[in-house]
């Protein structure tokens, strides 16, 4: 018997689709054929559906049973634009889900709606109005450079080169002066609107009939199983929907939710309005940051450059969050460099801070002239150095204004407090100008300013004691105030715990917690009139129309959120939804924990009038709390007009508060409305039907607005049966792992998307682009596979379909076939569990890539003897039918037109499936694995054969007088010492936790076995440790059933079974499966029978020796 070897290379059924790639735009005859022909299915396919009315909405009889209905919206996009794929991101969630539902059976409603109240269109226009004031009508704008610059992506996709209809950015210059952004005119310039169109956009309510229609239109080709007779726009162009809104305010009013107040508010002074998050183009969700306004008074005589303000009292306004400190201050802070001002206050006091912290308190009712600070004089922090201060609490009868280098003019008000005992900032800055004469003479500081000065012990904090800025900064080694990073982190050492746990040791309130002072001392420095409340954004804020925000103090109505027991309520609501992740939960509990009253008035912009005070609108978070229920109706009030025009045998009127009440709040039947009261009846089944809705998907970044406001408003205004049951939300979008951006040009209109890719595709690459809260990514590669994917699949199905005759028919009878129909099976469970947890990446996995793999494996498993025909059509329609909620318009034109099937795919069921067989799943994958091991053993030896004779002749090829034969020995049962572990570690494990009890008990008990009675057992447990370990892992991994003696099948029943698949896998012309346990077998190895010996088989891991025979 003579031995050889040689190479054996694997055979693979398809080629990458990337290799592919290139080849395809010329496939066909012509370019984007793939892509062009899913666009033509798209377009008949949606003929079909409108024929139809597929996706009508109708309520049945009787009121559903849980599960037979499905109702899910989506926030309706505001309309100043074209829809984007982020909007077709968050949608497809929703759009997923819906047909999902439809698809089993369900009652499906998806309506959609379109967004126009607020500020930004009216905004819009009138940056239209004064651009042509000042530049003419086209425009000609003062263009200090226009470069183009092609920011086109160049991939390699299914079609071939780039698409025909590139996206260009222009980079330009050509930018207002005044705010910074763009000119509105091109920006609708690159909407790819002419110069004649553009002008008539000064009309804000021609934007409400320009943009809506094209979404509407975009929707359709995307494939929305959307009821479009529902939709609707807001404001009060639509009377029917601002009818509804002015009902659900004067509930709220009557309801004691609605109030007029004066507070802190971020407000637009362009606009002369708040200015709340959808009205930002930058800082949604910053609110106002209150501060305590220390005011430290300068000493008498003034120096020349403040002798103008003689005879007047004059402060530095330094802002603080901490007053409880003010008893250990030493000195004040300027910024050297820094621009100041002189500004007045009333007729006696002048304030000396930056101008942004002036521009706020005019706001806040602190400048003579409401609403414009008036600067006396205007001033750098030099001219500051040196002031002597009266501060108020101060143990220093007179500080002074010292230097310090790294103050932020752009938060507070640019004079800061100094308190070095408690601030690592204070100290160290400090402590450099004592300690460096050079520092104090560039900036002209005089000894006696500084050296006399110590810290002044305030407060105890455990830990760092009654000096915590010292103490932390000498544990850092912090040397010099410009080593900003480590001193914010001792800032994050001290301050919270300060806060939080730190005692007062100084001023009246010495023995007190902080937390109890801080109020306390604050209130005292408000009364006796030596401090002021000020308040500023958190961030900055920009409005749409271009200017930074302040903080106001307005008079206006608010809505009562964060009220005690309405905010129960909510709380109440929100414990029984289904959100879908922690994440979600956990940014809703945050919201609700400080969210207060919000502004719902607002005197610019498009919307409702306020009913009892029609001088201000709804602003637009607040118009689109509950108009989901507005769906419900929506058709029989507008008759599937978008603007609520006058062909409805409904008139605006007719809709009084009693009407509205009826149908949504189980109020009394209006004995005195003219409407019909058939209607009426019909109005309130619809909406008892629907609601509540099942879920509403969104991106995260709603949840601190808009979600927890719907939440609120159910609560008050609706019945408990009637709560919201979920929301979904998920993060942003990228597009090839950056951020979506039109300045760059990595953006995609939703109508660019599906031409450049095709509908499916677009949706394809939407599902696959990810399912979490944290950002996804579209990725155009992806989007280019699935036009290729999606296509062959349509040839490979013909192929097969026409093949019939030469295929078997008939129930699955080799194990290749009951392999194929388990895979199918598991696919249909799998992909239905992932759909109804909002998974739609792993649906997409499990319900296509999986089965197509399967399919794969399928097919090349079967050998000469074929596929069977009918396998192969129950793959087909159960393939089809699971992927339909992502590519609707392909499934529907496989099922219809190649699988001729009856109806519409849409609404097909989902399809029936046994219980999947785990344990024919677990023997195929025993099966495939121990091919590809075997396969490594076989190069191995291939491998080393060749490293030993690397300087000897290549290695001899086969002849055919040779016969290459595998010899795989098979041991199906642990025996001896691996047994006795095995049923140790059985003992010892917990399966519900797959928990092991500790180490130490596991090994007590193996040394009380007949192994630890061996007299080696010392030696010999070295050996037995790797094996514990390796079992414990898997079974913490598996399940008990890894710590089994067997498998749950029969090994050499597998191998037997699937003799002609492993031959031809692995090139060998005989094979032989031999049991370990069989006293012969072994001499059949011949010379290699050493081999067994250095890998013996074990259950799962069958060795196999590879020889010739002449």
């Amino acid at each position: 018997m003579k031995l050889w070897y040689f190479v054996l290379c694997s055979f693979r059924l398809h080629c990458d689709m990337a290799s592919e790639s290139g080849s395809v735009a010329t496939e066909g005859g012509k370019s984007f054929a793939r892509r062009d022909s899913l666009l033509q299915i798209e377009r008949d396919v949606r003929e079909w559906w409108e024929k139809e009315d597929i996706f009508r909405a109708e309520p049945r009889e009787r009121p559903p049973e849980p599960g037979e209905k499905f109702f899910g919206n989506f926030p309706y996009p505001y309309m100043n634009g074209y829809l984007h794929l982020g909007h077709a991101f968050s949608l497809s969630k929703l759009e997923f889900a819906a047909a999902y539902h439809r698809l089993r059976g369900a009652n499906v409603l998806l309506p959609f709606a379109f967004h126009c109240t607020g500020m930004p269109i009216k905004a819009s226009a009138d940056k239209l109005v004064r651009e042509i004031q000042q530049f003419g009508d086209p425009p000609t704008f003062p263009h200090e450079l226009d470069e183009e610059v092609d920011i086109t992506q160049e991939a390699e996709d299914a079609n071939g080169d780039a698409p025909p209809d590139t996206f260009k950015g222009k980079k330009s210059k050509v930018i207002s002066k005044s705010s910074g952004q763009a000119f509105q005119w091109e920006i609708m310039r690159s909407f790819g609107l002419s110069d004649s169109e553009i002008s008539q956009f000064q009309n804000p309510y021609n934007w409400l009939t320009y943009f809506p229609p094209l979404a509407r239109e975009d929707l359709k080709a995307f494939g929305l199983g959307c009821d479009w007779r529902r939709s609707f726009i807001t404001t009060d162009m639509n009377p029917f929907y601002d009818s509804f809104v002015r009902w659900q305010m004067r509930k709220l009013k009557s309801m004691g939710k609605i109030v007029k107040d004066v507070r802190y508010t971020i407000y637009s002074p362009l606009d002369g309005q708040p200015c709340a998050d959808h009205d930002r183009a930058t800082g949604e969700g910053v609110q106002p940051q209150e501060y305590t306004l220390i005011k430290m008074e300068v000493v008498s005589p003034f120096p020349s450059k403040l002798g103008v303000l003689e005879g007047r009292r004059v402060f530095l306004g330094a802002a603080t969050l901490r007053p409880e400190t003010m008893y250990g201050q030493t000195n004040a802070w300027v910024l050297p460099d820094g621009k100041y001002g002189a500004f007045e206050i009333n007729d006696t006091e002048v304030f000396i801070l930056t101008q942004r912290a002036a521009l706020n308190l005019a706001y806040q009712n602190y400048s003579r002239i409401p609403e414009k600070p008036t600067c006396l004089v205007e001033l750098t922090g030099y001219d500051l150095i040196g002031l002597p201060l009266r501060s108020p609490l101060s143990f220093n009868e007179i500080i002074y204004a010292l230097p310090m280098l790294t103050i932020l003019t752009d938060k507070g008000t640019g004079i800061v407090t100094s308190v070095p005992s408690d601030a690592p900032d204070d100290y160290m800055a400090l402590h450099d100008l004592k300690s460096k004469p050079s520092l104090r003479a560039k900036y002209g500081v005089k000894d006696e300013w500084v050296l006399p000065f110590e810290m002044i012990p305030i407060i105890d904090i455990p830990e760092f004691g009654d000096r915590a800025a010292e103490r932390v900064c000498k544990d850092m080694k912090i040397k010099s105030q410009n080593e900003k990073e480590k001193l914010a982190e001792a800032k994050k050492l001290t301050y919270l715990k300060g806060f939080t746990e730190g005692t007062m040791v100084a001023g009246e309130f010495a023995g007190s917690r902080v937390q109890e002072a801080k109020p306390l001392v604050r209130s005292k420095l408000l009364e006796m009139g030596l401090a002021i409340m000020y308040s500023e954004p958190e961030k900055r804020v920009v409005s749409r129309s271009g200017d930074d925000c302040v903080v106001a103090l307005t008079d206006q109505w608010y809505i009562t959120y964060g009220e005690p027991e309405w905010k129960k309520l909510a709380e109440k609501c929100l414990s029984t939804m289904n959100l879908f992740s922690d994440e979600t939960r956990h940014g809703f509990e945050h919201t609700l924990g400080w969210l207060n009253q919000w502004a719902c008035s607002r005197s610019f912009g498009l919307g409702t009038r306020i009913p009892w005070d029609e001088q201000y609108l709804v602003e637009s978070l607040s118009d689109s709390t509950i108009y989901m229920a507005y769906y419900t109706i929506a058709h029989l009030l507008q008759n599937g007009d978008i603007y609520g025009s006058d062909t409805s045998l409904i008139k605006p009127e007719q809709m009084t508060d009693e009407v509205w009440d009826f149908i949504f709040c189980g109020g009394p039947c209006p004995k005195s409305s003219d409407i019909s009261s058939s209607i009426l009846t019909k109005m309130k089944q619809e909406f008892e039907y629907w609601y509540p809705f099942d879920v509403r998907v969104s991106g995260k970044d709603l949840i601190q607005n808009h979600l927890t406001f719907s939440i609120y408003n159910h609560t008050a205004i609706m019945s408990k049966n009637h709560w919201p049951r979920g929301f979904r939300c998920n993060g942003h979008i990228m597009l090839n792992s950056e951020k979506m951006s039109k300045s760059t040009g990595n953006f995609r209109t939703l109508h660019q998307a599906i031409e450049e890719f095709s509908a499916d595709a677009t949706r394809f690459a939407l599902a696959d682009a990810g399912d979490g809260v944290d950002d996804a990514n579209f990725a155009f590669e992806t989007a280019n596979a699935a036009i290729l994917r999606l296509t062959k699949e349509i040839s490979w199905m013909e192929e097969v379909l026409a093949a019939k005759s030469s295929l078997r028919t008939g129930p699955p009878s080799t194990y290749a076939d009951r392999v194929f129909a388990n895979e199918i099976n598991i696919a249909v469970k799998r992909t239905e569990q992932h759909y109804q947890n909002y998974m739609f990446r792993e649906a997409l996995k499990a319900g296509f890539f999986d089965l197509q793999s399967a399919r794969d494996e399928y097919r090349f498993s079967c050998g000469a003897g074929g596929m069977n025909y009918d396998l192969a059509c129950r793959f087909m329609d159960v393939q089809t039918r699971l992927i339909t909620p992502i590519c609707p318009h392909y499934a529907e034109y496989v099922w219809r037109t190649l699988l001729k099937m009856n109806g519409f795919v849409v609404k097909a069921g989902w399809p029936v499936a046994d219980a999947p067989d785990l344990t024919l799943k677990s023997a195929n994958k025993y099966l495939q694995d121990s091919i590809v091991l075997m396969r490594k053993l076989l190069q191995k030896q291939i491998l080393g054969s060749k490293k030993a004779k690397k300087n000897d002749s290549p290695v001899t090829l086969l002849t055919e007088a040779n016969r290459l034969t595998g010899l795989i020995y098979v041991n199906e049962q642990f025996h001896g010492w691996k047994a006795d572990c095995l049923m140790i570690l059985q003992s010892k494990f917990d399966s519900k936790t797959r928990t092991f009890a500790p180490d130490e008990e596991i090994l007590e008990a193996l040394k009380n076995s007949s192994v630890g009675q061996d007299a080696d057992f010392k030696q010999t447990q070295q050996l037995y440790r790797p094996f514990l370990r390796f079992k414990k892992d898997e079974a913490v991994a598996l399940g008990v059933q890894a710590l089994d003696l067997r498998l749950p099948f029969g090994e050499i029943e597998v191998l037997q079974e699937n003799l002609d698949l492993i031959k031809r896998q692995l090139g060998l012309d005989e094979v032989e499966i031999l049991s370990a346990t069989d006293p012969d077998a072994p001499a059949k190895a011949g010379p290699l029978v050493s081999l067994l010996d250095q890998n013996p088989p074990s259950p799962g891991n069958p060795t196999a020796i590879f020889l010739t025979r002449s």
